[in-house]
């Protein structure tokens, strides 16, 4: 879509430099529309207030590639949206814990949340995650790669998978929506990360 936009300018005229650019972010704008469109999200009530919330991407890039950006677990607030932060803390048992603290701004409020995650890697096929402190009442998931085979060669399908119990101070329709409206956004940025990194 990039190219055919902007093979329609026409060289001739005076080169703008701020025209030029602007067109550019435009056209990246609507590849990302186009991605975000892709991700697939699906919502779940569970039971009373527990939600379980799961999307899926398609990424052009092999398995360990996208593993590889996953499991960068202290870069991830670099580069995923409303991710303040990602940090390791020392584990009781050796194994991987995180400290993660969420932020989102909503009719000019601002909301955060902070959860310290368990993680248990299965190499090269899922991440799984637990909630052992944090501002929610449980919070678990995962993240699952499968391989894929294109015409274009290989990719990896990623998905997402979280069940949130929230406490009663947090209204249900608000997290609904910020889960909704975040994730797909995280997993394009995961993409591009990847995109970026192995291009």
């Amino acid at each position: 879509m990039i190219n055919e936009f902007t093979s329609n300018l026409d060289p001739d005229l005076p080169a703008n430099a701020e025209v030029q650019a602007a067109m550019l972010n435009l056209t990246t704008e609507l590849v990302d529309l186009a991605l975000l469109q892709a991700v697939e999200v699906k919502t779940e009530q569970v039971e009373g207030r527990k939600r379980r919330i799961s999307a899926k991407i398609s990424i052009p890039r092999q398995v360990e590639q996208v593993w590889q950006v996953l499991t960068d677990y202290e870069a991830l607030a670099e580069f995923i949206p409303n991710l303040g932060k990602s940090e390791r803390l020392k584990h009781p048992q050796g194994g991987i814990r995180l400290e993660q603290i969420g932020t989102q701004r909503l009719l000019r409020v601002n909301f955060s949340a902070r959860v310290v995650l368990d993680i248990e890697e299965v190499f090269l096929q899922a991440i799984h995650f637990n909630m052992v402190e944090g501002d929610f009442n449980a919070y678990s998931g995962c993240w699952r790669l499968e391989p894929e085979t294109k015409e274009d060669g290989s990719g990896t399908s990623l998905s997402y998978t979280v069940l949130v119990w929230p406490k009663r101070t947090m209204p249900i329709v608000f997290l609904e929506r910020c889960l909704q409206h975040d994730l797909p956004l995280n997993l394009l940025a995961i993409r591009q990360r990847v995109e970026e990194l192995f291009s």
